[in-house]
């Protein structure tokens, strides 16, 4: 994929015609196509079938005219094949039968070959490659995210177990996180070499750590990886929800891209990182259930805040929620409609005076 991409010209803060838009969670539960696939298959069973995950990943870019498309996958997956079997559970989320509890289950866990061991991911890429018209970001977990789960064994409100482990042996909490960081790593490399143009790690929880804490047990972990990855040439984006106070810390990791949550206004996000680095976000998800006239009025502020210098990709603060009534896909369509009108020839009249 040239950088003639709006995305990538934006995650490379090159001038464009128009703010580029993705969603996180763009395929999902909200579509009636994707409902209809899921009442034969599991998530899991989608993603392990590569004509199956093409179509699921595809139809959001044809519905919504997105400027990206991510792959369909979870951050589960890879955990799986690190010898650690889960299930989604609906409206639960992950479950691990048997968590990480001590050293030995941690020696067992396998940094594998994602050749061998997720050929369906792979294959997944290849096949998208060759026939989206836009950009593929690839994914991963990043490490605490999926330490969280895995010592947890299911979502947690307050990660009493893994903040445990963390502060009371710093030496195992190094190792796992040195077997995540490699696994991570080795799985983003794959995705880059099957098609993947960007990559995007999901911190999803980190937000729940304090600045002290990131930088001691993670962020040393966190610039391995981008550090590795670095010499791959694609956008590495790094998003986490309610990270505002460790913001000034993501711009040590390496990342070139910084996702920013709904909570934290884009120039104030900009401040605390610093002006070398594109941005991406940060609608509040719940604001596409609002009338439109909100909804069109929150966009339009986030937009006008982040004009005024190139490096800007227009996204929900977390992702598509799984509501029942679910978001409607029209709303979507209208929104990414809206941004890319309302945007068209302002960004790079603005991107010629930084």
């Amino acid at each position: 994929m040239s950088l003639e991409s709006t995305f990538l010209q934006a995650c490379a803060k090159q001038p464009v015609n128009h703010i580029p838009v993705w969603y996180m969670r763009q395929a999902g539960r909200y579509q009636p196509e994707y409902r209809a696939i899921r009442e034969k298959h599991s998530l899991v069973e989608i993603c392990r079938i590569p004509e199956l995950c093409f179509e699921v990943t595809k139809l959001p870019v044809k519905q919504l005219g997105v400027d990206a498309a991510i792959l369909f996958s979870d951050i589960m997956i890879p955990i799986g094949a690190m010898g650690l079997d889960f299930e989604i559970k609906e409206s639960v989320g992950p479950i691990i039968a048997s968590p990480l509890r001590s050293k030995a289950d941690i020696d067992n866990l396998q940094v594998f070959h994602p050749e061998e061991k997720l050929p369906y991911v792979l294959k997944t890429i290849e096949l998208l490659k060759d026939d989206l018209s836009v950009p593929l970001i690839g994914f991963t977990g990043a490490p605490f995210t999926l330490a969280s789960y895995m010592i947890e064994g299911r979502p947690s409100r307050n990660y009493i177990r893994t903040k445990q482990l963390m502060w009371s042996d710093k030496a195992l909490w190094t190792a796992l996180l040195d077997k995540l960081g490699a696994m991570i790593v080795r799985y983003a490399k794959a995705q880059i070499a099957a098609g993947a143009a960007a990559i995007q790690l999901f911190d999803s929880w980190v937000g729940n750590l304090s600045v002290a804490d990131y930088r001691e047990y993670i962020l040393p972990t966190m610039k391995n990886i981008f550090t590795e990855l670095k010499d791959t040439g694609v956008p590495l984006i790094y998003f986490g929800v309610q990270t505002g106070e460790l913001l000034t810390s993501f711009a040590q990791t390496g990342a070139t891209v910084i996702g920013v949550d709904w909570r934290v206004p884009i120039q104030a996000a900009r401040a605390r990182l610093g002006y070398h680095f594109a941005v991406q976000g940060n609608l509040d998800p719940i604001l596409l259930f609002a009338p439109w006239e909100i909804l069109e009025q929150r966009t339009r502020e986030i937009l006008d805040a982040a004009m005024d210098r190139p490096g800007f990709i227009f996204n929900l603060g977390h992702g598509v929620t799984h509501n029942d009534p679910p978001v409607a896909v029209d709303t979507l369509r209208r929104l990414t409609k809206f941004v890319h009108e309302y945007t068209e020839g302002k960004i790079s009249q603005t991107a010629a005076r930084v």
